[in-house]
């Protein structure tokens, strides 16, 4: 299996294995006979070539690979060998393919791409009567040799011949102009026109890893994906022309905003702007060069050195102070250039400043002519002040009538008061009967838990704890005069 075929397989869904007998199968007879799968292979060949154009594995005679375009030439020979497969041999309908693509937009032609004037998007009402011309031959069934005399489509029997020539795949131009916008919505630094300003070979080596996917695998990471000057062109024509996303003039590109003000045309400050940020960009590898070389010159030295080697230590010591002297010029002249771009930066800024302080004033003017003046204020404000009286008045005047009708039926403020200190007492009453009820309740419930625990412990025994003992070891022990005067003299009780 081609690389192409196999980078299909694995990308297309719509080119798995079980679909390759009916991709690579002649279809064009499917156009009337199956109308759905014959839309369906057309579908899938469009994406998966452009996918793989997008991809950098179509075939390409430009070194780094074209990425918007697809290059066909003598009856698409390099397509053909490319897709080549040993099992189902090469594509019968590829033609078919490519001429409904350009017919319907998909592809066009390189050079009628750059050549246009307006919108790719446009559409003229020149194109209605041969569409309407077009769709009325396909009802009545004649479509097939009209199309077929034009070149149009490869369904009226013949040889499926492949367009020759370079032509732009437009879903390509649509996922870069998307990319390329989410890229642009992530940069805060971008709300700066001079940061929106770039010349084309800066704008590329800025943007060219947002316009192209990142490889997937391992291998295809080590050849990163690059733009061709053919894709730029294609690029920045779609998104000045059709998108309006930058303005150009083929040398500066500008990346425009949503704002009424903003420029379409580059005028000569961008320019300035443009080869100045390059030159700086330039200056900056430069440095970065230099300092390396002089990195590298002092180890040399310091080898040199230690091999006893004076003439190779001198050469590089030498080298070294050219290179540091080189250095420090190249830092000088950025320092110098940076100053350039911050006052640069300051004027666009202040500039975008006076524009929005005039566009502030002549709000502010127009809402002041809209107000009147003070003296139309004063007008306003003392015709307020008497509808505002007015309205006192007659709030007035309600109030008497309302205070009539209240005296007419006059209440006993005595009687309220008594019934008032009736309803707080019979209150109070309640809330110490619940007080009384809460209190015997917590009395009887302590009274259970000490009758529950006294039942818990048992009788109390009658003699002090020992006395027991003490009684039966003296009935053990026989009698003594002593114990014996002593037993009498406890018995006797004194009267």
């Amino acid at each position: 299996m081609s690389e192409l075929l196999e980078y299909l397989v694995e990308n297309e869904p719509s080119f798995r294995r079980a679909r390759l007998p009916a991709l690579y199968s002649d279809f064009r007879s499917q156009r009337t006979l199956n109308p759905d799968g014959y839309a369906a292979n057309i579908s899938a060949w469009k994406r998966g070539l452009g996918s793989a154009a997008l991809a950098g594995r179509a075939p390409s005679q430009s070194a780094p690979r074209n990425h918007f375009t697809l290059e066909l030439d003598d009856h698409g020979a390099a397509l053909l060998a490319a897709l080549e497969s040993k099992q189902f041999g090469r594509p019968l309908a590829l033609g078919t393919v490519f001429r409904d693509a350009i017919a319907s937009g998909d592809l066009m032609p390189l050079q009628t791409f750059l050549a246009a004037r307006e919108s790719i998007y446009y559409k003229s009402w020149g194109s209605v009567p041969w569409s309407v011309v077009a769709w009325g031959l396909r009802q009545a069934g004649l479509d097939r040799g009209v199309t077929g005399l034009l070149g149009i489509d490869g369904s009226w029997g013949g040889e499926d011949r492949i367009p020759k020539g370079r032509f732009v795949v437009l879903q390509n131009l649509e996922a870069a102009a998307k990319a390329f916008s989410d890229a642009v919505a992530d940069r805060a630094s971008l709300s700066s026109p001079f940061e929106r300003t770039f010349s084309k070979a800066h704008f590329r080596r800025t943007f060219e890893g947002s316009f192209l996917p990142s490889p997937a695998a391992a291998a295809d990471k080590e050849r990163q994906q690059r733009l061709s000057e053919t894709d730029l062109d294609v690029l920045v024509r779609f998104l000045s022309r059709d998108k309006g996303i930058l303005a150009t003039d083929g040398h500066t590109i500008k990346i425009r905003t949503s704002t009424a003000d903003d420029n379409a045309t580059i005028t000569e400050e961008d320019s300035a702007i443009a080869s100045l940020k390059e030159l700086a960009e330039d200056l900056t590898r430069q440095t970065e060069a230099l300092t390396r070389r002089v990195d590298d010159l002092q180890v040399a030295a310091q080898d040199a050195v230690r091999r006893k080697n004076r003439v190779a230590g001198l050469a590089a010591l030498k080298s070294r102070k050219i290179a540091e002297a080189a250095l420090a010029q190249r830092h000088a002249t950025l320092r110098q250039l940076d100053e350039v771009a911050a006052r640069l930066q300051q004027a666009a800024d202040n500039v975008q400043m006076v524009r929005t302080m005039q566009a502030s004033t002549a709000a502010l003017r127009g809402l002041n002519a809209a107000v009147g003046g003070a003296g139309r204020v004063d007008e306003v404000l003392d015709a307020l002040r008497e509808q505002m009286a007015e309205v006192d008045e007659v709030g007035g005047l309600i109030a008497d009538v309302g205070q009539g009708t209240a005296a007419g039926a006059a209440v006993d403020e005595v009687e309220l008061d008594d019934e008032l200190e009736a309803m707080l007492a019979e209150e109070r009453g309640k809330e110490e009967a619940a007080r009384r009820a809460e209190t015997e309740a917590s009395g009887a419930e302590e009274a259970r838990r000490a009758l529950a625990e006294l039942e818990r412990l048992g009788p109390v025994p009658v003699g002090l704890p020992g006395e027991d003992k003490k009684e039966k070891e003296k009935e053990k022990r026989p009698p003594t005069p002593a114990t014996a005067a002593a037993e009498e003299l406890g018995g006797l009780s004194i009267a």
